[in-house]
Formats: C-alpha cells, sequence, structure tokens
C-alpha cells in the first residue's frame, strides 16, 4: 500500500517548513478532506485557515447567502465547497453526507469537526425555559451525535479523527448555566465513549475546550451561537430581547420569588462577562489544526488562558473553593432572590428586637441594683 502525505509549510508553534505530517496507522492524505460548521466564529476561521494549509474543506453552513457564507466562497481557495446543513434535521445531514461522498469518490474522510452549539439562555435553573434545555440539547448534543454517526463509515475508512468543541461549563457547575452545561457535559461523556469504541478502527477522537472568545455577531465562551458557546455578546439588542422574553414566559409567582431586578442583574452580569471575551481566535485555530495534524492526539485540549487553572482548582482543591473560584470567575452575583430578601429582613429584625430586648432587660436589672 503506497501511503498518502501532505506537505505543509510554516504555521503555528510547529513551524513545520515542508516537512511531511505523518501519524502511526497511516498518513494524512495529499488533500486532507474536513467536514465542519462554517457560519461564524472558530468555524469560519478556522475554514479559512485549514483551506490556506491545502486542506479541502467541507463548510457547512445554515443559510447559502448568509455573510458569512459569501465571506467564505470570496476568501477561500476553489477546494472549499459549501454545503447548506441544519444539523437537527437528519435530511439535511443525510444530504450532506451524499454531497460529501460523491465529492470524495472512493476515500474517506480525513476529519470532522464538530463545532456547532448553542446556548441561548442565561440565569438560574429553575428560571430556565424548557425549551432553553431541549434546544441546548438539540443542537449540542444529539446534532453532534446525528452528524458524527451518519459520517463514521467515511472517517473508519480513513482511518481519520473527530474533533469536538466542547467546553468546561460540561465539567464544571458554572452558575446560571445548567442548560448549557447539561448539553455539553453529555457530549463530553459520548466523546470518551467514541475514543475507546472507534480506537481499534484507527479512529482518533479528541474534545477541545476553549476559554471565553468573543466570535464577532456571536461569541464563544467557555461558558457559552445560534452555531457556538455565549450568544451575540457585542449585540445588545439581543440581550434585551433574551431578557424581555424570560420576563414575559416566567410563571407570575415565580417572577416574585426572584425578582425582576434580580433576572435584570444576572443579564447584566451576562452581557458584560461577554463584552470582556477576546477577539483574537488565534489560540483556537491553532489547537483545533494541532489536533487535526498531531501523531497523537490527545484526549483535550485546552484552548486559552485559564482553562487549565481551571481544571487543576476543581481536581485538586476542595469543591467548596472551587464552587467559589468559578463564581468569582464568572457570574458575581450581589443580589438574593426576593423572596430570601425577605426571609432575611425578618430574621434581622427578629435579632435586633431580640438584642433590644436584651439591653432593656439589662438597664432594669442594672435600675434594680
Amino acid at each position: 500500500m503506497v501511503p498518502h502525505i501532505w506537505r505543509c509549510g510554516c504555521w503555528g508553534p510547529w513551524r513545520l517548513c515542508g516537512l511531511t505530517v505523518t501519524r502511526s496507522g497511516s498518513l494524512v492524505p495529499v488533500k486532507p478532506d474536513v467536514l465542519l460548521r462554517c457560519d461564524s466564529g472558530f468555524g469560519q476561521a478556522t475554514a479559512r485557515h485549514l483551506d490556506s494549509l491545502g486542506f479541502q474543506v467541507f463548510a457547512t453552513v445554515l443559510d447559502l447567502n448568509s455573510s458569512g457564507a459569501k465571506d467564505l466562497q470570496r476568501s477561500c481557495s476553489s477546494l472549499l465547497a459549501l454545503l447548506r446543513v441544519d444539523i437537527t434535521q437528519q435530511s439535511h445531514v443525510q444530504q450532506a453526507l451524499t454531497q460529501v461522498e460523491s465529492l470524495l469518490g472512493p476515500r474517506g474522510l480525513w476529519a470532522l469537526v464538530n463545532n456547532a452549539g448553542v446556548c441561548v439562555n442565561f440565569g438560574d435553573a429553575e428560571l430556565s425555559l424548557m425549551s432553553n434545555f431541549r434546544g441546548c440539547m438539540e443542537v449540542n448534543f444529539f446534532g453532534t451525535l446525528s452528524v458524527t454517526k451518519s459520517f463514521l463509515p467515511l472517517l473508519r475508512l480513513s482511518r481519520g479523527r473527530i474533533v469536538n468543541i466542547s467546553s468546561p461549563a460540561g465539567d464544571q457547575p458554572f452558575p446560571c448555566l445548567a442548560a448549557y452545561g447539561a448539553s455539553k457535559a453529555a457530549l463530553n461523556l459520548l466523546t470518551s465513549t467514541l475514543r475507546h469504541e472507534l480506537e481499534p478502527w484507527g479512529v482518533q477522537v479528541c474534545t477541545v475546550l476553549p476559554s471565553s472568545f468573543r466570535t464577532g455577531e456571536t461569541s464563544t465562551c467557555t461558558q457559552p451561537h445560534l452555531y457556538h458557546t455565549c450568544p451575540q455578546s457585542s449585540n445588545s439588542e439581543y440581550w434585551e430581547q433574551q431578557h424581555q422574553r424570560l420576563l414575559q414566559d416566567l410563571p407570575p409567582a415565580l417572577l416574585q420569588d426572584y425578582g425582576e431586578d434580580y433576572v435584570t442583574e444576572t443579564k447584566d452580569l451576562f452581557k458584560s462577562h461577554a463584552s470582556r471575551a477576546d477577539p483574537d481566535l488565534r489560540p483556537v485555530i491553532e489547537t483545533i489544526v494541532r489536533a487535526l495534524l498531531a501523531p497523537r492526539p490527545r484526549p483535550r485540549y485546552f484552548a486559552g488562558p485559564g482553562v487549565g487553572l481551571m481544571y487543576f482548582i476543581s481536581s485538586y482543591l476542595p469543591e467548596n473553593l472551587s464552587s467559589r473560584f468559578l463564581q468569582k470567575l464568572f457570574v458575581k452575583k450581589t443580589l438574593l432572590p426576593r423572596a430570601l430578601r425577605k426571609e432575611s429582613g425578618i430574621h434581622l429584625r427578629i435579632n435586633n428586637n431580640n438584642n433590644n430586648e436584651e439591653e432593656k432587660g439589662e438597664k432594669e436589672e442594672e435600675n434594680l441594683k
């Protein structure tokens, strides 16, 4: 069997000037083929970079007439193929598989990058709508699972690899991210299971865990677009729409218990956190490419500052300390829910009354003396 090779130029920290990139078992093909989501953010930036390196990129988008799709058409080579795919629709996924098979011919697909993700809500789990939980699971878990299962025969054929873009929110209990975190936790476990099951087939599976990054119209954070991880950080109108929708949909009794000011503070904290996200996506792009080309890819890659420290703290410090660290790192709430504030006020008044009665009693005893 004649091995296939791909020669690359200088890139990233490896500086592989003209060297042949190989991996045990098989070599990177002459034209490595990669399928990934490219509407915006990580996917779009990674598609451009991979195209410049000579990859044949199958870029999936929700809308072929979107600005992101047109940008890719203008800036990339003829090797890049745009495919319209909604990963929550199995018919779309199947159609994309048929298109990729026709374009690849008899050879398999080298890599699948699952970078689609959604987090459209913010707030305590009790305040999060069930539709938000289902929406996160539909895209982040079931959508990724559908695409992966559909393209696995092509990946097994090439002994290629799968790179899933996940989030530390799937491993860490970030406050106010229950719906998003639960979907990413499911994805992380699926990734680990696939890693073991596909090893005999020669298919490598790994996870990329980014820190906070701003991705233009949408923001991808460790704590979360329609397709990736904090919604539209630079779009104030988006945040206000989400906030008003939540206030309208919450049961009156529940809103009374928490208070509108409590919900508003959470929205403001999310908005502030997302606005501080790093706009430089290079750490994530370089990490994805490293995972695609490493001879023996690691099970997990941290992309961006602070992620390694976060996992170190959660692994080696007591849970109460690591929880405090997450709260200080992410959403630093100052308000209690309204009902708890009322309860605290009652306790405070009772304590004050008790103290006053004690002081009065002491004075009466002194007068008797």
